[in-house]
């Protein structure tokens, strides 16, 4: 039986209309999902890198990061998953607030290094950043505390030089 693993891949990238639905269609071919993905421009207006994530077995991993590098302007694609790197979310979340629950949000808020963005009546909108596991462990943590709503990031990751 064939291991489905996560790989997070950063991808370098020319700065130009399309490369992103070109790395996306070579996902969407192999029928395979992107589950997270951040884009943006590097020091060099020129570039931009690409971090995603995705899940599957070894050797399609392989083919499709083999794939991806053959696209025209892609400079170059690392796998992160194989190399020290950190790897962290961020995550917006909406509760509902009461004199019932205020206390506890504040405590959670307060340990897990958070902020409290914006506080309106009933509600509020608290920012937490750290790795895929301690974001879904958040995400249970505040569920029971009235998250209303939330939005994540998906993976940012930048690899350490030792």
């Amino acid at each position: 039986m064939t291991k489905i693993k996560e790989k997070t891949v950063s991808i370098l990238v020319n700065n130009k209309p399309d490369v992103l639905a070109r790395i996306a269609g070579v996902f969407s071919l192999r029928s395979f999902n992107i589950e997270s993905i951040s884009a943006n421009v590097t020091k060099d207006p020129g570039k931009s890198k690409i971090i995603l994530t995705t899940k599957g077995n070894q050797d399609t991993l392989m083919t499709i990061e083999k794939q991806i590098n053959n696209l025209v302007d892609i400079i170059q694609v690392s796998d992160l998953t194989k190399i020290p790197s950190i790897r962290r979310e961020m995550i917006l979340i909406r509760l509902k607030v009461s004199t019932a629950n205020q206390n506890s949000i504040i405590q959670v808020v307060e340990k897990l290094h958070g902020r409290v963005l914006s506080k309106e009546e009933g509600y509020w909108i608290v920012e937490v950043s750290g790795d895929v596991d301690e974001i879904d462990a958040i995400l249970a943590r505040f569920d029971k505390l009235g998250m209303d709503d939330f939005t994540r990031t998906g993976t940012v990751a930048l690899e350490q030089i030792a």
